[in-house]
């Protein structure tokens, strides 16, 4: 039997089906307690009244619960997902100082793998730990022969150790730009926007995928968009092998500029993503060259935004480059003062956000952030007022996965510590919830809804939708379906 007023034990799939037909009894759409009839072709084929007590094989008993469309992740990154699960993690909350820094690499370098030159991986490594942490400082905390690169948690840094520069034969070598230097040539170990350059060099691990998949069925997400901003047709093969195995979600690759038009067969491409660096701005003409070569393989652009200064640096490669198209996205968007949110509506931008930031890093923010621009931090409320289109999204792994987590901070705009941050910003359960909703290639659109002819990619939860909205939590998932196929039941 299923959790009390909630959902219970349904089929593995509609392979177990004895019809070829899934039937969703006594579940919430709408509003209304229906009947849900699932066919073997992947999509909803009929939304009936409730019709006595049925029982079967092929029938999944709601009791209620409400039954939503699959949620959708509009930029998250897959590789970097599946690489997260194989590190070590260095940054709040699991790592709150220096001590706990060394504790836990030295577990990390004591427990890697043979041989002895075996690579260690850690994650989510932020200032307030340790403060900026280079090689020298990595050496003196933690000496070892292993090569050791720590990612920040923003994901634009990589911090190496000595033995890991010697490994790249950095000290005397040609590097490329973003590998910083002292002024007497020196490497300090920092690596920015370097990600495809360290990976030609780090030998890798095969990502398990399957399991980052499975992880988010579990909060009821059946599609995302993956916003790396790789030009590695490898990386994208990677993706496109997954989805042929049966992924669990399905997905969308941005991709950067570079990227060959064919890599990936089989998946759907989305805009070109292109990156405004928070550590060194790039010239506007190369933001416009690269408006103007997706423009020329038709497609939107998705520009990384994080500072203020990126945002009207990338306002104005728009102006430059012709304007923008329908699809045009700004990711992140974490900082917008009052007098660019019109200018965003104007321009008919979508911005695709990440509500958990402001639980995740509140803290941080209210006590580094000038009071004056507080409230540009991570909004919502006012660019839905002001007719911007908003998605929602994790950026996991360098931020929580879990879109109901998401959703209660868009509510609620408070802190880990829970101090508001942002109140104003803050919007109702069922517009936080929409966030989530809109179709993967039009992020920010309408919500899709549970209507015959859709395709079944449903999110089934263990009681009603209002009840479910008043405390937002992933653990009412009960059920989550991919074109009819149960990708995870509770």
């Amino acid at each position: 039997m299923g959790r009390p007023g909630g959902p219970a034990a349904g089929p593995v799939g509609l392979a177990a089906c004895v019809s070829g037909v899934l039937l969703l009894h006594d579940v919430e759409v709408d509003g209304r307690r229906v009947d849900v009839t699932i066919a073997a072709t992947g999509r909803i084929e009929a939304v009936t009244p409730v019709t006595g007590r049925r029982r079967g094989p092929d029938v999944v008993q709601g009791g209620g619960g409400a039954l939503l469309p699959g949620l959708h992740d509009h930029h998250l990154h897959l590789l970097a997902m599946a690489a997260a699960r194989a590190s070590v993690p260095l940054g709040p909350p699991e790592v709150a100082d220096a001590a706990g820094l060394v504790r836990a690499l030295r577990t990390a370098v004591d427990d890697a793998p043979a041989p002895a030159g075996a690579w260690v991986r850690g994650v989510g490594y932020h200032e307030s730990v340790a403060g900026d942490l280079d090689a020298a400082t990595l050496d003196r905390l933690v000496p070892t022969a292993r090569p050791v690169r720590i990612q920040h948690r923003s994901g634009a840094c990589w911090i190496l150790n000595g033995a890991a520069l010697a490994v790249l034969g950095a000290a005397g070598g040609v590097t490329p730009t973003g590998f910083e230097r002292t002024g007497d040539g020196r490497p300090t170990g920092r690596l920015y926007g370097l990600d495809d350059w360290l990976g030609d060099r780090v030998p890798r691990r095969a990502p398990d995928l399957d399991a980052v998949g499975r992880g988010l069925a579990a909060y009821g997400v059946t599609g995302v968009t993956d916003a790396t901003p790789t030009d590695r047709t490898d990386d994208v093969t990677l993706l496109a092998e997954a989805v042929a195995r049966g992924l669990a979600v399905r997905v969308v690759v941005t991709g950067g500029p570079n990227l060959a038009p064919d890599a990936g067969p089989g998946l759907a491409r989305g805009p070109v993503k292109l990156v405004v660096t928070d550590h060194d701005l790039p010239p506007i003409d190369a933001l416009v060259a690269g408006i103007g070569a997706a423009r020329r393989q038709g497609r939107a652009v998705a520009v990384h935004c994080v500072t203020l200064a990126g945002l009207v640096l990338a306002l104005a490669a728009w102006d430059e480059a012709g304007g923008a198209v329908p699809g045009d996205r700004i990711e992140h968007a974490a900082v917008v003062p009052a007098d660019l949110v019109g200018e965003l509506a104007a321009r008919g931008l979508t911005v695709v956000t990440q509500p958990r930031f402001v639980h995740a890093r509140g803290d941080a923010y209210l006590d580094d952030v000038e009071p004056a621009d507080r409230d540009g931090l991570w909004r919502c409320g006012t660019l839905l007022a002001a007719g911007v289109a908003v998605a929602g999204s994790s950026d996991a792994p360098f931020g929580p996965a879990d879109p109901w987590a998401a959703m209660a901070t868009a509510v609620a705009r408070t802190t880990a510590g829970g101090r508001p941050l942002g109140p104003g910003e803050a919007v109702d359960g069922a517009v936080a919830l929409g966030l989530y909703l809109a179709p993967l290639e039009r992020p920010g659109a309408p919500a899709r809804r549970v209507a015959p002819g859709a395709p079944a990619d449903c999110c089934l939860l263990d009681r009603p939708l209002a009840a479910a909205l008043a405390a937002p939590d992933g653990r009412h998932v009960a059920l989550t379906l991919a074109a009819g196929r149960v990708t995870h039941r509770a």
